[in-house]
């Protein structure tokens, strides 16, 4: 099997061409946890995989590293971007894939002919804690409290595709964020789990986050984790309605008004192509 390496700020992904459908979808799930194990496998915070799509231009489909499915992922979506161009499957800047939170459109800024950044519009934030989900009656889950090892804190829910828990602190330094992460993860307040983010506002316009991802940890990157973050912002009166996400692996463009699609941008690189004896996995 056939595979290329690809990061978006270090939030790195096996990438698998599945345009002709010649693997099964069970057989990469099954493959996931093997693939993305770092000492044993390629090592990956996900396998993300190209399949052809009516719909839409492509489809894209996310397994974690822990083989669980994900509906959307940001920086996978921009490293797929990025492959289907500079491998010649399409000569359009714009188009569209497919995925399980929805068709998502991309645009390609190039150099050359090779893609710098892309931007992604990245579809309506849901609110609603029926849509997120949450646990409960239905609500909107804006500065909501919640109690990890015996400390409350304060919470805002998004969904970006995906479910997101936002919570913002006063600083990022000397916080248990990666004791909290898979605890919330789990929190029965949220049924499908849950992607956690952590965040320092520097000011209006820029922040700094840390993110722990469902069915992957802590990882360099989240570009849905960084949409719903402004989202989050925007609707508790701390953030503008464009804002620099400052994230351990780099930085994310993210623009929001109320009512309207969120618009990411960013960078996606590949690392290496390689191929998988699958005989040895």
């Amino acid at each position: 099997m056939e595979f290329v390496k690809m990061h978006g700020l270090g939030n790195d992904f096996i990438v698998i061409d599945n345009l002709q459908g010649k693997w099964g979808s069970d057989l990469l799930q099954g493959l996931a946890p093997r693939l993305c194990e770092r000492c044993f496998g390629v090592g990956a915070d996900g396998l993300v995989i190209l399949f052809a799509s009516r719909p839409a231009s492509f489809g894209m489909q996310i397994f974690n590293a822990d083989g669980s499915e994900a509906e959307m992922c940001g920086n996978a979506i921009r490293c797929l971007a990025k492959y289907v161009w500079e491998r010649g499957l399409t000569r359009e800047q714009d188009f569209t894939f497919e995925t399980l939170g929805g068709i998502k459109q991309v645009s390609l800024q190039l150099r050359g002919e090779s893609v710098e950044a892309v931007q992604v519009d990245m579809g309506k934030p849901m609110l609603e804690s029926t849509a997120i989900p949450l646990a409960g009656p239905a609500r909107r889950a804006l500065n909501e409290r919640i109690v990890v090892d015996d400390e409350e804190l304060e919470f805002t829910a998004v969904n970006m595709g995906n479910p997101h828990c936002v919570i913002f602190v006063p600083s990022l330094a000397g916080i248990p964020w990666q004791s909290w992460g898979p605890k919330l993860e789990n929190d029965p307040l949220f049924p499908r789990k849950t992607n956690v983010e952590f965040v320092e506002v520097i000011d209006a316009g820029e922040v700094r986050m840390k993110v722990w991802e469902r069915g992957a940890g802590p990882t360099l990157a989240c570009g849905t984790g960084a949409c719903a973050v402004v989202v989050a912002g925007v609707m508790t009166g701390r953030l503008a309605n464009a804002v620099r996400v400052n994230l351990p692996g780099g930085a994310l463009e993210i623009v929001w008004e109320q009512g309207q699609s969120v618009s990411m941008q960013g960078p996606a690189e590949e690392v290496f192509t390689g191929r998988i004896a699958l005989d040895n996995i």
